[in-house]
């Protein structure tokens, strides 16, 4: 493992697996790619990235980016995201059902979407550089992703 969150991540998976087996419980788990939209956290240490991106455009601050800034995620809406939870809620059963969009972008692209001054931060250990999605369960059940982040990004610009 990674980190530690990978680590709790894979722990939990392997608890609901377990425990569906154990007393003949249907499950479903979901994975999310890094959410954005309406009602994010913005500060503290639990906020997203786009939130403070957005944040930091609206208070004339630079966006701060950890290097290298070649870091691959795959943003998705919370729409997109409610969406497929109610798809695989209704039909999904078992494991990897993942939500996100197949669209991937370096952090320092998006940040350059904002147009603002970008500042670099040194580089972090464990920070993931690649963003590898895995859809095809929940596309199978109906699912597509249907908001982008250059439209939200732009629509904040617009403001």
């Amino acid at each position: 493992m990674q980190s530690p969150y990978a680590w709790t991540k894979a722990s939990n998976t392997e608890l609901v697996e377990n425990y569906g087996n154990w007393f003949g419980v249907q499950y479903a788990i979901v994975y999310f790619y890094n959410v954005y939209g309406g009602r994010e956290i913005s500060t503290g240490k639990y906020a997203t990235l786009i939130a403070l991106f957005k944040e930091c455009y609206k208070n004339n601050k630079p966006l701060t980016v950890v290097s290298p800034g070649t870091q691959l995620r795959n943003f998705t809406h919370i729409d997109d995201i409610i969406s497929g939870l109610v798809l695989v809620g209704n039909n999904g059963e078992g494991d990897n059902y993942g939500i996100g969009c197949s669209q991937s972008y370096s952090v320092l692209d998006v940040a350059k979407m904002f147009g603002s001054e970008i500042k670099m931060l040194p580089e972090r250990k464990g920070n993931r550089m690649s963003a590898s999605v895995v859809c095809d369960k929940t596309k199978n059940l109906g699912w597509s992703e249907r908001k982008s982040i250059k439209n939200y990004i732009n629509e904040i610009l617009k403001k």
